[in-house]
Parts: structure tokens; C-alpha cells; sequence
């Protein structure tokens, strides 16, 4: 890590007027939230042996054979995903960082990690979706319903027991199931159909009224402070969707000489050359360079 580009960030998170934070998958992998190795192994050791799968992401597509072995699989997958704290503080870190500042976020994670580190949920937009609510899987109206509720029976009902801290267990010398009962599968409470995740997977994605609510927060909020000292920090930030996050923090700081660019990124840390001398991009572990901002 260069500690001369991170003593940098640390001057212009200073002298910013307005953070704009970028997030994507990066950031909660170096919280410790990964998809595949030990982790995986852990909760899903049942579905490897029989399926195969390399990692979690890729068994959430397996078109399983019934309704109640996709949610086996599905309730296990939301609930270590979205209800389980993470391994390591990075969220909280980056909180205390912008904590009683001008700041608004927007990532296409869609694991809640913000919110429960502290972050104002007025200045969070999920664009992605959340990994806390279901929605009709047509979907024949545009609502989503919270899940927390049924996900615990679900995974309950496969033999996992949630303990105080509120992690996930299997009691020793107990079997778990790969399936659900009928009767808790998720289903429409209008027209009955199966309900699936609020994620943006194709273009049944239910952009609901919150939805609608923080998309219309972000673009006021960026709207009312276009000049000024901005930065834009971008963490954990793929290739994937860059037009979400990536390309617009580009533009908008290119288009502000005020403005300055951040990016944090292990293996993926880099600027175009137009907004080049506005720019900082480290190439390294997010939760270190936020321990050593801190």
C-alpha cells in the first residue's frame, strides 16, 4: 500500500465539502462477506457434495428441482448474507469517517451492510435491490415485502439454530435438511405465485417506492450541490456495471473542477487520464486503507 496516496486521501477527505461515496462488491468482500472457500463450505457443504457448486453466487442461478430445495438454498444464502454481521468493522470504519459530514451513498450491493453500520438510510441508494425482500416473481405489482421473518423459519426448519449473537449454527451431531416445508415457501400474497428476490437479475426487477424515493434523494442531492469540493469515492467497484457508479463518477468530476476522484480497488484501481491530475487510486485491501485514514 502507498502511504503517500493514502495520506493524500486523507487531505482531501478533509478539506471535502461533500462525499459521495461509490460502493460495490469489493467493499463487503474485505469486510470478510465472501462467496466462495471456507465460508461457503461452511453453510452449504450439503449442496456442494450433491451439485457441486464453486461458490454461493453461482448455485443462487441452479434451476433446483422444487420450490422447497430452492429455498433451502435461498434462505441460507440471504440470511449469511444479509443478517449476519460481517467478519471485519470495514463499514464501520468507513462511517466514522463520514459520520456528521455532508455524504450520500450509492451502491449496487444489495446487503444492507450500510445501514447497519450506522449510515443515514436517507442518504443510501440501492440500486441493485436488497437481499431483504421478496416481490412477486411475475411480478404482478410493483411491491416488495420484507423477508427476515420467513428466511428465519426457513432456516430454522433445516435444522440451524440462531444464537445470541444472531449467527447462524447447526447444533453438534445434527443433520440439516435441503429443503424447506410447502407451507413456507414464499409465495404472492395477490396472485399466489412463487415470490423470488428483489435483486436485479433480469426484467422482472421491482423497482418499488423506496426505490423510486432514494433514486429521487440521490438526484436532488446531487443536483443541489453541483460545484463545490466534491469527492467522489469509489470502493470495491468492478467492471461489471460501470455505468452505475464507475463511468458517472468520472463524468461528474470531470465536468466539476472542483471536484476530485477517488479510488480504492484491490487488482482494479485506475483513473482515464482527462480527470488524471484530480485523481488518487490505490491498489489495495478497502479495510486497510480505511483503518490507516481513520
Amino acid at each position: 500500500m502507498d502511504m503517500h496516496l493514502t495520506e493524500e486521501l486523507r487531505e482531501q477527505l478533509q478539506e471535502a465539502e461533500t462525499v459521495v461515496i461509490g460502493a460495490g462488491a469489493g467493499l463487503s468482500t474485505s469486510a470478510g462477506f465472501s462467496y466462495a472457500g471456507e465460508r461457503f463450505e461452511k453453510y452449504f457443504s450439503d449442496f456442494i457434495g450433491k451439485y457441486r457448486f464453486r461458490d454461493m453466487y453461482s448455485g443462487g442461478f441452479y434451476p433446483f428441482p422444487t420450490l422447497e430445495e430452492h429455498w433451502a438454498y435461498w434462505s441460507r444464502y440471504i440470511f449469511i448474507n444479509r443478517y449476519m454481521n460481517p467478519p471485519k468493522p470495514v463499514y464501520e470504519r468507513l462511517f466514522e469517517l463520514v459520520k456528521g459530514r455532508d455524504y450520500f451513498v450509492l451502491t449496487t450491493n444489495v446487503d444492507h451492510m450500510f445501514q447497519k453500520a450506522g449510515f443515514d438510510r436517507e442518504r443510501l441508494f440501492y440500486t441493485q435491490g436488497d437481499y431483504g425482500l421478496f416481490q412477486c416473481s411475475k411480478p404482478c405489482h410493483p411491491r416488495t415485502y420484507d423477508n427476515e421473518e420467513s428466511v428465519r423459519k426457513m432456516a430454522e426448519a433445516q435444522g440451524f439454530v440462531i444464537d445470541s449473537a444472531g449467527a447462524l449454527t447447526l447444533p453438534e451431531g445434527a443433520k440439516v435438511k435441503m429443503s424447506v416445508p410447502s407451507d413456507l415457501v414464499p409465495r404472492c400474497p395477490v396472485c399466489g405465485r412463487p415470490m423470488s428476490m428483489n435483486l436485479r437479475a433480469d426484467e422482472t426487477f421491482v423497482e418499488d417506492e423506496g426505490w423510486h424515493r432514494a433514486a429521487a434523494r440521490y438526484e436532488d442531492f446531487l443536483e443541489r450541490r453541483r460545484g463545490g469540493r466534491i469527492l467522489f469515492l469509489e470502493l470495491g467497484v468492478g467492471g461489471n456495471t460501470p455505468g452505475i457508479i464507475k463511468y458517472p463518477f468520472w463524468r461528474m468530476t470531470y465536468q466539476n473542477p472542483e471536484a476530485f476522484y477517488a479510488c480504492v480497488n484491490l487488482g482494479e484501481a485506475w483513473a482515464p487520464r482527462e480527470i488524471a491530475d484530480r485523481s488518487i487510486c490505490i491498489d489495495g485491501d478497502i479495510g486497510e486503507v480505511l483503518k490507516k485514514l481513520k
